[in-house]
């Protein structure tokens, strides 16, 4: 979208807001950030390239650290050799140099971020720092640093609220103690904290972090990183919104789900929206200082649904959810297994597949079954989720549209092809709108999905 499109505003009760300024289409890409700083959770560290956040299973390991791990030199670049390529470049048609130039400054930008991290991470090993606090060292070398970012377009570090004054004593008592943790962190680079800037605030970085961060995930909505993109903190919430946000990597695409009229304001879900009013209310208020006035909320939609069943044993069952710690080899994704189908075996007649928690637990034994390449097994437990999918995420959601691909696919495997291609095109449907024609996970599903209809024609 041309940035005269988009624009900041004084949104009533809220403070700072989005809204457009033409009337939208379902599907369309609002706006493209790139991160002012991210890193890879901790769960993810060794899975995902800590630059581009793809997917690789050779990476190489830094030397030094050994915990950053990058796909190669290209996402490894030193500063000498970006700029030679900058040159390069550079002399290279508009048309096809802009993207590459930003990516190259971003790689340079991750290489300073991690250059400087890497020799903290040696000071303090064999422990690990948290994620926020990685993160927060990141934010530190970045303002020292003061590079220009692009995501500040609309909205800059500096701009961002914290609502310290509204924050539990609790709560602040756990920023202090994340702020001490990351001035032991960053001894190795900063020793006198004292002599920073005054914009340098650790305890205010993190009361900004906390409710502006965003959860980076892949294309099938896996968390993989964790981010900030001051910009596009200027988004309010809604349980129901217009809009979207997906990711490409690092980059962070919003988009409409909805039409949207001349003047309307831009919303997304700060919270994964399958659960109860009361727990969205509580989970709004307590990282975000604010309750939730949707009419979703105001009319606790579905809630009965979601707690359908027995109680004891829906409870038993969240318990179990909660427990479930990302799985890495095959025995404890066999343990996982045996867990859920006991559970599932147990509470059968007694929760329904719609009790959200039950949802959970069939999502969890196909992750199970497909990590442990029972394809059948899988695609059983991913065909109950369908009708619970479509009813907590009804018109366009992401989720739901990698829900109906992962299906899909296990039908695919299953050489049940009609039902494959049926599912594939819902699955496509929704996908064109949540994530558009140009994303890696749709290139990915016309592929399959045209594989599909190949099979199906010779057949």
């Amino acid at each position: 979208m041309e940035p005269a499109a988009l624009e900041k505003f004084s949104s009533p009760g809220k403070g700072g807001g989005l809204r457009c300024r033409r009337r939208l289409r379902p599907g369309e890409l609002l706006y493209r950030a790139e991160p002012f700083a991210y890193v890879v959770t901790k769960e993810q560290l060794g899975g995902v390239c800590d630059c581009c956040l793809r997917r690789n299973e050779h990476l190489h390991r830094c030397s030094q650290c050994k915990v950053a791990k990058y796909c190669g030199k290209s996402c490894q670049l030193r500063g000498r050799d970006l700029l030679q390529t900058v040159r390069k470049r550079c002399k290279m048609k508009k048309t096809a140099r802009t993207q590459n130039i930003i990516d190259i400054f971003l790689h340079k930008e991750a290489w300073q971020d991690h250059k400087q991290e890497c020799k903290c991470l040696k000071s303090i090993e064999p422990n690990f720092p948290p994620d926020s606090v990685r993160l927060a060292g990141r934010i530190v070398f970045k303002l020292l640093r003061q590079s220009a970012c692009l995501s500040e377009k609309l909205y800059s570090f500096s701009d961002l609220q914290s609502n310290t004054e509204q924050l539990s004593e609790e709560m602040k008592e756990g920023l202090r103690h994340l702020a001490q943790t990351l001035q032991l962190y960053l001894k190795a680079e900063i020793r006198d904290a004292s002599q920073l800037p005054p914009a340098i605030d650790f305890f205010q970085i993190f009361t900004k972090v906390t409710c502006n961060c965003f959860t980076i995930s892949n294309g099938e909505m896996q968390d993989v990183g964790v981010g900030l993109y001051p910009s596009m903190s200027l988004l309010n919430h809604s349980c129901d919104p217009n809009c979207v946000i997906v990711f490409e990597g690092y980059q962070l695409l919003l988009r409409s789900i909805r039409e949207i009229q001349i003047g309307e304001e831009l919303t997304i879900s700060y919270i994964e929206s399958l659960m109860p009013t009361s727990e969205r209310q509580k989970h709004l208020m307590r990282q975000y200082c604010f309750e939730c006035d949707c009419l979703l909320c105001q009319n606790q939609d579905k809630d009965a649904e979601k707690l359908a069943g027995e109680e004891h044993a829906w409870k038993e069952v969240k318990d179990a959810v909660n427990r479930v710690r990302y799985p890495k080899t095959k025995e404890e994704w066999e343990q996982v297994l045996a867990r859920c189908q006991n559970l599932l075996s147990s509470n059968a007649g007694r929760l329904p597949d719609t009790n959200i928690y039950q949802l959970k637990m069939l999502d969890c034994a196909m992750d199970a079954c497909i990590n442990l390449g029972s394809w059948e097994k899988a695609l059983n437990y991913g065909s109950r989720t369908l009708g619970p999918y479509r009813l907590y995420y009804p018109g366009f959601h992401p989720l739901r549209a990698v829900q109906l691909m992962r299906v899909g696919k296990l039908q695919y495997s299953q050489d049940m092809f009609p039902q494959a291609l049926e599912t594939l095109k819902q699955a496509y449907n929704i996908m064109k709108v949540t994530h558009g024609a140009d994303h890696s996970l749709m290139q990915a599903l016309m592929e399959l999905k045209e594989q599909c209809e190949a099979v199906m024609r010779v057949q």
